[in-house]
């Protein structure tokens, strides 16, 4: 008796990724007949998906649900899609990093962007992003991946008539499908050389490659490395960052920086800890160079914005998360050296990062309704128009810098210091502590600037609804995290394979 080749849907299982889809159809087709005057229902429907997909993943956080598998032996099965504690973990930072962009976004379709197109693409790139995570094998893993790049073109080159987003958008798209053709041609050599797609058996059958493949399943790893280092933006596969930064609409600048780099970091991850661990000594030593390039490059880049360059406070960010995906290279390249334990300091950095960030973009998307260039020039004197603002962008940079009172960023950051140390990688470490003085600098610059006293009246900055809703749940989760920064290394540390 054979065994059937798939098993039937766990839809439970599937359905985060699957609702957030299926929002975005009925959005997409609501807007034919929804009146112009009620687009703002779009949004809100959006929102409303987006919060019942995070929902969702509360029947889910046990981490032992597992669907589209090979064979009926649980032994044994190879499957595609997996709900382990690993894919929940980056599944709540994807859909709440969307969330919140949705907050932001409510003002700008309402006055800048076309609603219906906006909202189905920002829910189609979520929908992708929460489905990566659970792929356990190639096909699934670029399907996801392709998922949510390919809106994100669209959805930075949606300021219609502006050359800038034009430009941004083109920037992004070449880069990311480069990206895309060096991945499928690493996925191709490393399928010819096992036969298989699926990660766990890949990771198997890479220790017993024939002679005469041997090298062509090294040159798949390493295309297969190359390929996600562009969607992670490490050097030198970051120069699209600062253009597509400014270009996009602020909301999808945030998402970027945050989803989108999630994305990258989870394939990353996937392929080399699952898929490629008898690689560990090809791709450690790759991705911890990568690593202290990346820091240093994104940080002393951030450390030349001029203040008073238009949209230099947009650049610094965008710089600024150059570093950062340097700091959570640090513990991937130190799971070669040591154990896969040290995912977990990358997913509690993630979660750190996601948060604060999008906090931070959000008061930048604030300040830019009266200061449209978003100059760092212009947020002087900020907390004398908008004290609650100026308090909230304060304690985001001071978590960016990692340190008090943002304790979750020093937590954070030490524990990535710490897989750095106990992997035996040393040098990284150094590097990474000159790294974060270097940062301390330009973080508290532009912290100093929020206090000083501004140059002619003080400027009020009026806030819509949602951008206070997603200023208030950013900084709320950062006060409670940085109160009980235990709960973050804890929640993070069980995101293990």
């Amino acid at each position: 008796m054979t065994s059937s080749l798939v098993q039937s849907v766990d839809w439970l299982t599937i359905a985060p990724p699957t609702l957030t889809a299926v929002v975005a159809l009925v959005v997409l087709v609501a807007d034919l007949f929804v009146p112009p005057e009620r687009k703002r229902l779009l949004g809100w429907t959006a929102i409303g998906g987006l919060t019942a997909a995070l929902a969702l993943l509360v029947p889910l956080r046990a981490g032992d649900r597992e669907t589209f598998c090979l064979t009926a032996d649980t032994q044994v099965a190879a499957c595609s899609y997996t709900a382990d504690r690993f894919t929940v973990v980056i599944q709540l930072l994807v859909l709440g990093g969307a969330l919140l962009t949705a907050l932001l976004s409510v003002s700008e379709t309402r006055e800048k962007l076309p609603a219906g197109e906006y909202w189905f693409l920002l829910l189609s790139s979520a929908a992708g992003a929460a489905l990566l995570p659970a792929s356990r094998d190639l096909a699934t893993l670029v399907v996801a991946l392709e998922v949510a790049s390919l809106p994100a073109f669209a959805l930075v080159g949606l300021k219609r008539g502006d050359r800038m987003s034009g430009e941004a958008a083109l920037k992004f798209f070449l880069s990311s499908v480069t990206a895309t053709a060096v991945t499928l041609l690493g996925v191709s050599f490393v399928y010819a050389a096992t036969g298989t797609l699926h990660l766990t058996e890949i990771a198997q059958r890479l220790d017993d490659v024939p002679g005469q493949l041997q090298t062509l399943a090294e040159a798949g790893v390493a295309l297969t490395l190359v390929g996600f280092a562009f969607k992670t933006a490490a050097v030198p596969f970051h120069f699209w960052v600062p253009d597509t930064y400014v270009g996009a609409p602020l909301p999808v600048a945030a998402y970027l920086s945050v989803v989108g780099k999630a994305v990258g970091f989870t394939g990353l991850i996937l392929v080399t800890v699952v898929a490629f661990p008898s690689y560990a000594d090809v791709w450690g030593p790759a991705l911890a160079v990568l690593a202290a390039v990346t820091m240093t490059a994104g940080n002393v880049a951030a450390l030349r914005q001029v203040s008073t360059r238009a949209w230099s406070a947009v650049r610094l960010l965008a710089w600024s998360s150059v570093a950062q995906a340097g700091y959570l290279l640090v513990p991937i390249a130190a799971a070669a050296y040591s154990s896969d334990d040290q995912i977990g300091a990358t997913v509690a950095y993630a979660l750190m990062y996601a948060v604060v960030n999008l906090g931070a973009f959000a008061v930048v998307a604030l300040v830019a309704r009266t200061h449209p260039r978003n100059r760092l020039a212009d947020y002087r004197g900020l907390y004398a128009a908008s004290p609650a603002a100026a308090l909230a962008l304060g304690f985001f940079l001071l978590n960016l810098a990692g340190l008090p009172p943002g304790i979750i960023g020093l937590f954070a950051k030490v524990t990535v210091f710490s897989a750095a140390v106990d992997a035996g990688l040393g040098w990284l470490a150094v590097i990474m502590g000159l790294n974060v003085v270097i940062g301390l600098y330009y973080y508290l610059r532009w912290t100093a600037l929020l206090f000083r006293t501004p140059e002619g009246a003080p400027v009020r900055h009026r806030a819509s609804a949602p951008v206070t809703l997603a200023i208030g749940l950013t900084a709320a989760t950062a006060v409670v995290l940085s109160g009980y920064p235990q709960f973050a290394l804890r929640f993070a540390a069980t995101a293990l394979f």
